[in-house]
């Protein structure tokens, strides 16, 4: 147990799992999306949706949306602020199939039509973690090195990532693979312990196969 988990994350309030844990998630799934969105649909689940906007958890996802971190004054000002950075969204209650009480489904997308559809739950303290990723399952929370591959179901897709990576020192701390169906498309979520330079991910976008990557630096909240 760390000093972290005794008191808490550094946050405007007034909950840690609806407020703080919102803000993250919303910023997870900016830094999935790969830049600034422009639409947004929320879905609610659980205590999101029945107390989670007397704790501004709308508020505080859509300032994550934003890029802000859990401590920014202007949480409370998020939706003011998306309307003047061009940023539309929409707030629905909804249930979510065998999701955390604390859960929301988020789709966005960017001006150039790039997308993001993912379900996270906010599990207290400020933790964060998401569960499913543009229709696949996930299990990951950002906090450490991450880095997201999307690729084709065929042989020796892994061997190949896990073979750029050991050659520049990196080493895997765990490693997550889902399909959609055989041979169609696939998955990989690896969290490492070190940070992963521009130049390996080079090499792995280069791999043929592969569809997407995209990197998240440990705690990289902007």
């Amino acid at each position: 147990m760390t000093i972290f988990d005794i008191l808490g994350p550094v946050m405007v309030g007034p909950s840690s799992s609806h407020t703080a844990g919102a803000v993250r998630i919303g910023l997870l799934a900016r830094r999935l999306l790969g830049g600034d969105p422009i639409g947004a649909e929320l879905i609610l689940h659980g205590s999101f949706a029945a107390t989670g906007r007397g704790h501004g958890t709308d508020r505080a996802l859509i300032a994550g949306l934003l890029g802000m971190a859990p401590d920014d004054p202007r949480i409370p000002q998020s939706f003011a602020l998306a309307n003047d950075a061009g940023l539309s969204f929409h707030f629905q209650n909804g249930v979510l199939k065998d999701a955390h009480p604390n859960s929301v489904r988020i789709k966005a997308m960017r001006a150039d039509g790039g997308r993001i559809d993912l379900t996270a739950a906010s599990l207290g303290g400020g933790r964060v973690r998401v569960m499913a990723l543009d229709g696949m399952p996930a299990g990951f929370s950002g906090e450490k090195h991450t880095l997201i591959i999307r690729h084709r179901d065929q042989v020796g897709q892994v061997a190949i990532a896990t073979r750029i990576l050991s050659g520049d020192r990196v080493n895997i701390a765990s490693m997550q693979l889902y399909r959609s169906a055989r041979g169609g498309e696939a998955i990989m979520i690896i969290e490492s312990d070190e940070a992963i330079a521009s130049s390996t991910l080079r090499a792995i976008r280069g791999t043929e196969g592969v569809l997407q990557v995209t990197y998240l630096n440990a705690g990289g909240e902007e």
